[in-house]
């Protein structure tokens, strides 16, 4: 835990922090994902999806779900149904004021002890959240153990750019600059400095693989955004 109150570090006090967080946050969270990245995270997440794969008839389940941009989008995409999940009950709120479609379910659930049976979800979404979970191989392993045999998982996350002056342009805007926005217009003092900090403290892309494989997946492929600024990763369950 930082000076600020900030926890990084896995476990329950960071499961905590981020629930506290993304209430705190989600009245102005669809705004400031949008302002702040100029536009650019609606077409990741399009993106993102399009590299998922399921039939019509079956059930995704979209974890970490916050207002349910990325939910609708998979609704749209592939016209099946989906479950968003968030354990973030503010967030939810605000996801049910948004276009009423019964293809979509919400619900108030811990990604890291899913109210599921195994084997339930033909696919599995997070966009931006596996980094927030307090201990990320058990959310991975949840995340394994209810998908089909066979059925895939699709993760958008940031990362760090790779080619150095981007990079460090980069890093100025990520630590000054979005910080110093997000708190003017979130009245959160934390959330936009978490953002940076916990971005830094994300494994690399061969790290992160490592991990899922760890979880019991089989990596597909991964796809870098931006010079690295995100990363899409497709992986199936063995």
């Amino acid at each position: 835990m930082s000076e600020t109150g900030m926890v990084l570090e896995p476990g329950e006090k960071k499961k905590h922090y981020v629930r506290r967080m993304f209430n705190s946050i989600a009245h102005r969270y669809d705004f400031l994902n949008h302002f702040l990245s100029f536009g650019i995270d609606i077409v990741w997440r399009k993106k993102a999806i399009g590299k998922l794969e399921v039939p019509a008839d079956q059930i995704v389940l979209d974890l970490a779900c916050g207002t349910a941009d990325f939910a609708l989008e998979i609704i749209r995409q592939k016209q099946c149904r989906v479950v968003g999940a968030d354990i973030a009950l503010r967030m939810l709120q605000y996801a049910r004021q948004k276009r009423n479609d019964q293809r979509l379910q919400l619900m108030n659930a811990d990604g890291e002890a899913l109210p599921f049976k195994n084997n339930s979800f033909a696919g599995v979404t997070i966009a931006f959240g596996i980094r927030n979970m307090g201990e990320r191989i058990r959310a991975l392993k949840e995340m394994h153990r209810i998908l089909q045999p066979k059925g895939q998982t699709v993760i958008l996350e940031f990362s760090l750019p790779t080619f150095l002056p981007f990079r460090n342009a980069y890093l100025f805007y990520f630590k000054h600059v979005l910080p110093r926005i997000g708190r003017l217009i979130s009245k959160d003092k934390e959330a936009y400095s978490y953002l940076p900090a916990s971005v830094e403290h994300f494994p690399t892309v061969d790290e992160f693989e490592g991990e899922l494989k760890q979880a019991g997946f089989t990596p597909l492929r991964h796809w870098k955004l931006l010079n690295g600024v995100a990363v899409i990763y497709k992986a199936q369950k063995k």
